[in-house]
C-alpha cells in the first residue's frame, strides 16, 4: 500500500507541477516540451536588442511568468553599438547573445547570413512570407514610419500629409525652417541609413525631395528619442522616418507632439529577430522567439509595448490588419530578405551617403 501511495503521490506532483512548464500555444509539435525542458535546465536566455528595456519589459515579464525558472538577460544598445560587440565576440568566440532583436534590419539580416542557426518556428504559418528569410530570420513587428511636427507652431491647415508636401512646405519658406527640420544621421544610426535607402527605392524623385526638405538646412540626430524631444519643445518644427510606435507612446502623454501618416507611401520597419548558430542557451532562444512572434507574446507587443504586431489576429487594431484598414495600399513594407544587403557593400554605402549629403547640403 505505501509504495502504492508513494507512486500516487508522485503522479500527483508532476500533473501539478507540469502546467507551469506545458503553456506553449496549442497546436505545437508534440515533442515541443523538449524544448521547454531544455531551457528549463539552462535557466536563461541572453537576449541583444536595439529596443530599449524599459520598453521591453511587459514582454520580459510575460516570458518569464509563462515559463518559471527561465530568465530573459536583456541587453539593449544601439544598433551599430550590436553589430560591432556581437561581432566581435563571435570573431573571439567569447560569450554572446543567444538572440539578436534589431530594428536595424539591414545590419541584423547581415548577421544572420553569417551567424543565424536555421529553427523553423511553430508560427511561421501565421507570418507573412516577406518577413521570414530561409526559416532563419524573422520581422517581428510592423511599424510604419511617420511625420511629427509640432502642434503649438505648425497650424493644421500647414501640416504636410506626404513627403511632396513636405518639401513644399520647407522649400516655400526656408527662413522660417531653418535648422527646423530633423530625421536620422544616416551616417551615425544603421536604422537611419536603412530608411533612407528604402526611401530611394519607393520614391524615385527621392533625392530631389530631399534637396526640397533640406532648404532649410537639416538637423540629423543619432536617436528617435531626440529628435521627439526637440520636436515637442519646439526647437525643431518637423521630423520624418520617424518610427511610429515610438511616436505614438509618446504623443499619448504629450499634447505639442502631432504624428500624421504620409499618404504616398508610409514604410513599414520590422524588427529582425534570429538565434544565434552558437547559442549556448539554444532551447531557451527558441523559447523566446517562438513567444515574441506567438498570439501571446504579440498580444503584449501590441497593447502593452505599443509596438504594431507583425500578425493580423491580434486585439485591437495595432497590428497588421488594422494598420491595413487606416492606411490602405500606402504601407511599404519592407522586405526581410537579399536586398536589404545591396548597401551594405562598403563601396556603395560611400558612393549612397555622398549622394545623400550633396542633396542635404551636408
Amino acid at each position: 500500500m505505501l509504495k502504492k501511495f508513494s507512486m500516487t503521490t508522485m503522479a500527483m506532483a508532476v500533473l501539478i507541477s507540469a502546467p507551469a512548464f506545458a503553456q506553449f500555444p496549442e497546436g505545437y509539435p508534440a515533442d515541443y516540451q523538449k524544448v521547454v525542458d531544455g531551457a528549463k535546465k539552462e535557466g536563461k536566455v541572453v537576449v541583444y536588442s536595439t529596443t530599449d528595456l524599459k520598453a521591453a519589459a511587459p514582454l520580459i515579464q510575460g516570458f518569464e511568468t509563462l515559463y518559471p525558472g527561465i530568465k530573459v538577460e536583456y541587453n539593449d544598445m544601439n544598433s551599430t553599438e550590436l553589430y560591432n560587440r556581437y561581432i566581435s565576440e563571435q570573431a573571439s568566440g567569447s560569450s554572446s547573445g543567444d538572440v539578436v532583436w534589431s530594428s536595424s534590419m539591414d545590419t541584423a539580416l547581415k548577421l544572420a547570413t553569417d551567424y543565424a542557426q536555421e529553427y523553423a518556428s511553430p508560427e511561421l504559418g501565421k507570418l507573412p512570407k516577406w518577413a521570414v528569410w530561409k526559416e532563419k530570420a524573422y520581422g517581428t513587428s510592423y511599424e510604419p514610419l511617420v511625420f511629427i511636427y509640432n502642434k503649438r507652431l505648425i497650424t493644421a491647415g500647414e501640416v504636410p500629409d506626404s513627403h511632396t508636401a513636405l518639401a513644399k512646405l520647407v522649400s516655400g519658406d526656408p527662413q522660417r525652417f531653418k535648422k527646423k527640420v530633423t530625421t536620422y544621421d544616416i551616417e551615425k544610426s544603421g536604422v537611419g541609413f536603412m530608411l533612407s535607402v528604402m526611401d530611394s527605392k519607393d520614391d524615385p524623385n527621392y533625392f530631389a525631395t530631399l534637396a526640397d526638405i533640406a532648404k532649410g538646412g537639416l538637423v540629423v540626430q543619432s536617436s528617435t528619442g531626440t529628435m521627439m524631444e526637440r520636436v515637442s519643445s519646439g526647437e525643431n518644427l518637423i521630423g520624418f522616418n520617424i518610427i511610429g510606435s515610438y511616436a505614438e507612446t509618446r504623443a499619448k502623454t504629450d499634447t505639442s507632439l502631432g504624428i500624421v501618416y504620409p499618404t504616398d507611401y508610409t514604410l513599414v520597419l520590422s524588427r529582425v529577430s534570429f538565434i544565434s548558430h552558437q547559442a549556448a542557451h539554444s532551447h531557451a532562444a527558441k523559447l523566446w522567439l517562438d513567444y515574441i512572434l506567438s498570439e501571446k507574446g504579440q498580444n503584449i507587443l501590441a497593447n502593452q509595448v505599443d509596438i504594431p504586431s507583425i500578425r493580423q489576429d491580434i486585439e485591437g487594431n495595432n497590428d497588421v490588419d488594422g494598420l491595413t484598414k487606416k492606411l490602405g495600399n500606402a504601407l511599404k513594407p519592407i522586405p526581410v530578405d537579399e536586398s536589404l544587403l545591396e548597401y551594405l557593400e562598403p563601396t556603395k554605402r560611400l558612393e549612397y551617403i555622398k549622394k545623400w549629403r550633396a542633396a542635404a547640403a551636408k
